[in-house]
This record gives structure tokens, sequence and C-alpha cells, in this order.
């Protein structure tokens, strides 16, 4: 779908058991050949756990380096519940591809067409209810850890949309193995903008999540799970909101709110009134995080005729409310998204509607950026 085998650089998995120590043995004329994950920089929500490694939560979290040589190698491993997962990679400033990560998978080495220094970013290619990915170490001739550069961030707060979900079957095809399979965060509508425009970004987004209800279910939705490292209603682990400083929070919630879910479940018409009040209750909420951020609000392409006109005079109203409740802050930003049919798995959007989506919404977030 994105890639021509021909021009796919080789990867190569390796599993074992050891920390390979005759395969990359330190080299006098390099500075650093071990670049353990605690010196990573790392961009999204992420941990360090207790045995130093670094674990990558959040769709897209993402960290950088450069080496000098031909092929790098990532010390990589899953936690035991967890079959399978994804990262995906740009050399060189090219994306490249998705690399699978299975729970016997310990070293990958990726190899680049030609020796010399290159630079690479690592991201997640799954959301954080998929799991985390943990990364022990990189190595490789000269590697230095890299930071993102000085440059605007866009928090965008969603659903399986925001994260990328059921959007790229190119390696397996809709409707066979797991919902991770087709994820591609990378190729998602808020980070294709954020490249547009030169901006950073971070996702904190949930497939199947609402406002005040989610797909099939009755909550919690991301109000309640918002402040979770991992947005688990469950877990202990609280996220320091200090770590970053958003100047756009970028929210598009309501297309699980309005769906009717699995057909055998139980689901109660839409509440105009849950949804608005509690969507205020949640810009309220992330103003007390990023108090200067402006606050956009975003529609959904999903929905059409009368769900869509429904949503668009809810975000309306919250606009309304939020901007009346804060008379000296930055007023609420809407936008609403064309109607869309969406090619991808489950009626998602695929990568290619992704960059409509996106191609939709650039001169929108250029006008908010500072």
């Amino acid at each position: 779908m994105l890639l021509q085998p021909a021009i796919k650089t080789l990867i190569t998995v390796i599993t074992c058991c050891f920390v390979f120590g005759c395969s990359l043995t330190k080299r006098s004329d390099t500075p650093i050949d071990h670049l353990p994950a605690i010196d990573l920089h790392p961009f999204g929500r992420s941990v360090i756990n207790e045995q130093q490694h670094l674990e990558l939560i959040s769709s897209a979290c993402q960290f950088g380096f450069s080496f000098d040589d031909r092929a790098f190698h990532l010390q990589v491993s899953l936690p035991a519940w967890l079959h399978h997962n994804y990262l995906q990679y740009e050399l060189d400033g090219v994306y490249k591809n998705r690399i699978r990560i299975d729970s016997s998978t310990k070293l990958i080495t990726i190899v680049a067409p030609t020796a010399g220094k290159h630079t690479v970013w690592i991201y997640k290619a799954t959301e954080a209810h998929t799991g985390p990915i943990i990364i022990q170490s990189v190595n490789a001739r000269k590697v230095k850890a890299l930071e993102r550069p000085e440059a605007p961030l866009i928090e965008f707060i969603g659903n399986s949309i925001t994260c990328g979900a059921a959007a790229d079957a190119s390696d397996v095809p809709c409707g066979t193995g797991v919902y991770h399979d087709q994820h591609n965060a990378y190729m998602a509508y808020g980070p294709r903008v954020a490249r547009a425009l030169g901006a950073n970004y971070i996702m904190s987004s949930v497939s199947g999540i609402g406002i005040y209800r989610n797909w099939n279910d009755e909550g919690p939705g991301m109000p309640q799970m918002y402040e979770k490292t991992d947005f688990r209603i469950s877990s202990q682990q609280t996220w320091n909101f200090s770590t970053y400083t958003p100047q756009i929070v970028s929210i598009a919630l309501g297309t699980n709110d309005f769906s009717n879910g699995d057909g055998r479940k139980l689901r109660k018409p839409f509440d105009s009134a849950a949804f608005v009040n509690q969507y205020i209750q949640f810009v309220q909420l992330v103003k007390t995080k990023y108090p200067a951020a402006q606050i956009a609000l975003l529609s959904s392409a999903m929905l059409h005729d009368q769900k869509r006109a429904l949503l668009q005079n809810c975000l309306t109203a919250v606009k309304g409310k939020v901007d009346a409740l804060y008379p000296k802050g930055k007023r609420v930003a809407l936008y609403f998204f064309l109607p869309m049919n969406a090619k991808g798995c489950t009626g998602h959007p695929s990568v290619e509607d992704h960059e409509i989506l996106a191609k939709e919404l650039i001169p929108f977030y250029k006008a908010l950026l500072p």
C-alpha cells in the first residue's frame, strides 16, 4: 500500500537469549557503541521501569538516535502477556515501514542501504491499550541519542481514528489477525498534520473511547482515563503533565458516543445534555493541565446526516459555554470535517483516507499556531 518492496530497507529480526556481546564488541575508535534505554530521549507517554528499560506507551511515542555504520541493533522485549506488537521507523528522514515484534524477539537488526552516518526515529505503531514495547538498548557504531528539535507542540486527543487504528492492511488483510495488526500511528492524520507544519506532536488516543460513553459500553470515557499514564482506569500511575507544554490541544471525540455498539448490547439513545456537560468538564480538566493552550474541538468525518449535525451542534454548545467560563482565555476553535466514506478496516479511515483528513486540517491548524 505504502511501500514498494524494491525500496524497503532490509530488516532482520534475530531471536536470541543473550546480550549480543560477541557480535558488538567495544571499538576503540568509537565513543559509544552501547546506548542504554535510560539515556534515550523519548517523546510521548513513556516510563522507565524498574529494570531501567524504556516502555513506549502511547501511539507514535518515539525516540531518535544517530549512528555511523551500515546497521543498528535494538534490544527489545514485550510484557509476558503480549503476543506481538509493532514499531515503525524513519531512516534519514524517510519513512520505511512497520516492524513486527513477537514475544520471542530479543534483538532487531536493521541494515541501511549504505554505510555512513544515519539518523533514525523509532515510533510505536500501536496504541496504549495494545500494551507497551520495551526498549532495553540501542547498539551501533558511534550511536548517539537525539532530542526532538524545538518546535510548537500539538497534543491530539481522540479515539481509534486518532490512533490510526484499522488503517493499514498492507501486511495483515482486514478481517484477519488481531485488532492492532492494522494500526499505523505514524500515518494517522495528527502526525501528518504536525509533520506538514514542522510541529512536534503527542497522541492521547484510545480505540472505542468517548466522552460520556464508549463504543459498546457506558464508560469510563476519556475524562476518566486521561490522567492515567496508560489510559487504563485501573492503573495506579498518573501522567506528569508538566512533561510537555502543547500550544494546541486537539480533541476529536464523539464518534463512539453516537455509536450503536455491537447491536446486541442494550444501547440507550444518545443523550446530548450528558455529552455536552461532560465535554465541558473535560475541556476544563485539560485547561487545568495546560492553561495557555489553544483548545481545538474536531467533529467526526465518520458521522453523516442527522448525527453529523447533532454532533456539530453539541460542539458549538461546548465552545459557547467554555468561552463564557474563560472570558480572558483563548477562544475555543472548532473544525467540522467533511463527511467521509472510509475505506479502511471495519469502517475506519485507511492510510490514504488519513492523508485526505490531514490535508483538510492543515490550514486550520496553521492558522492556530503562533
